[in-house]
């Protein structure tokens, strides 16, 4: 197959990759972190249409003029063509402050892709811990069919015989099908996480390598980029708040056009312009606005205001986030050791249950509740180690880290 059409195709292939595979494709293949990127570029392009405005501009045009009645200084028919040259001497800074303003919007749209792309990452980790975690689920309760299944059958031998109940039977039967049911929920969870996946990634996903992140060390805290998004954005008011002071300035411009002329139906005793070079220094400067200008600055300045009330609510959010990041992390820590140890308690009170039921000395309710502690057990202590690894990754969002960065 031709190296560009594959290239062209894997977006579209079945993945069955990695934590960091999925990420990496998710940075090049999902709608809004393109679109963002688009947006940033878009950014990017004012920036130099800004700069642009410094160099001089270059005007060509023509025109044709017709009077009805032509005069002895008029002819009745005018043709023209020119060119003009014009350069802004000075504008008072309006250029100057609409670049930075430009340069701003620019840093703004750059820490909202970033912002998002981080957001992304987490979800992605979210859903892909989910999908472990309910394979786990999926796993024990599969472990618990077959046992179930087992016994199930044995127990029908016995009944043949005349050595059991039917009650017996019934109960077994009950919780079998209870588990099938169980394992439906979990396959259908499974099949949710992955479809979500595909959707955040922009691929296709099927099965899932294994994948883990590295265990948070003293890390410095950064704003996030949503908070330095609305810091850039508060700035370029100011500039043009500034700009807008501009017009107040004297702006001093200077063009010089060159024009050539034909005529027809003209007055024979008069010799017209035939060519005529015009130089042309204007100044400008505005007076009296009833403060429209003013005005506006001061809503300018009002919704600057209303932007650092929002950044500081942002700081202290993110700052309390980030304290109970740390927290979870412990929290969670915490409830794998307890998760392990109730593992390890039921599985042995299970294996002797076991024993003793295949023997007669307890009876079906006993075995059916060890069974079923056990399960739960597994996988909730597997749980509990896929949420310790989604508890990682959100202390590096909520200190802005990028997480890709921080897999094993």
């Amino acid at each position: 197959m031709n190296l560009k059409l594959l290239l062209f195709l894997v977006p579209a292939i079945v993945l069955g990759n990695d934590l960091k595979t999925l990420l990496d494709v998710a940075s090049s293949s999902n709608k809004l972190v393109l679109s963002k990127n688009l947006m940033e570029k878009s950014r990017a392009k004012n920036v130099e249409a800004a700069n642009s405005s410094y160099y001089p501009t270059i005007d060509l045009g023509a025109y044709y003029k017709r009077d009805d009645a032509p005069s002895p200084f008029q002819a009745g028919d005018v043709f023209s063509a020119y060119a003009k040259v014009g350069v802004d001497l000075y504008d008072g800074g309006k250029a100057s402050y609409s670049i930075k303003e430009n340069e701003a919007l620019r840093k703004a749209s750059q820490f909202d892709a970033s912002s998002y792309s981080k957001s992304l990452q987490l979800r992605i980790v979210e859903d892909f811990f989910g999908v472990k975690s309910a394979e786990a689920t999926l796993g024990a309760l599969s472990e618990a069919d077959a046992q179930l299944l087992a016994e199930l059958q044995r127990v029908k031998k016995f009944y043949e015989v005349g050595s059991t109940t039917q009650d017996e039977i019934d109960r077994l039967e009950a919780a079998y099908e209870n588990n099938r049911y169980s394992i439906s929920s979990a396959r259908y969870q499974i099949s949710s996480l992955k479809k979500s996946l595909s959707l955040k990634v922009g691929s296709k996903i099927s099965d899932l390598d294994q994948s883990s992140l590295r265990e948070p060390v003293a890390l410095d805290e950064e704003l996030s980029d949503e908070i330095l998004k609305l810091q850039a954005n508060a700035s370029s008011l100011d500039f043009v708040a500034k700009a807008l002071d501009s017009n107040y300035l004297p702006a001093l411009r200077l063009e010089d056009a060159y024009s050539v002329y034909g005529y027809s139906r003209k007055d024979p005793k008069v010799t017209p312009v035939n060519n005529q070079n015009e130089l042309m220094l204007t100044l400008n400067m505005r007076l009296f606005d009833m403060g429209a200008i003013s005005k506006r600055q001061e809503s300018l300045f009002l919704e600057k205001e209303a932007l650092l009330r929002e950044i500081e609510q942002f700081e202290e959010e993110q700052k309390s986030e980030v304290e109970l990041a740390l927290l979870k992390i412990e929290t969670v820590k915490a409830q794998i050791a307890s998760a392990k140890s109730s593992l390890d308690s039921s599985s042995g009170a299970y294996e002797t249950i076991m024993k003793k039921y295949s023997i007669g000395y307890v009876d079906y309710v006993t075995y059916l509740d060890a069974l079923t502690v056990k399960t739960q057990a597994k996988a909730q202590y597997e749980t509990a180690r896929n949420n310790l690894q989604i508890a990682y990754a959100t202390y590096y969002y909520r200190t802005n880290k990028d997480i890709k960065d921080f897999i094993k």
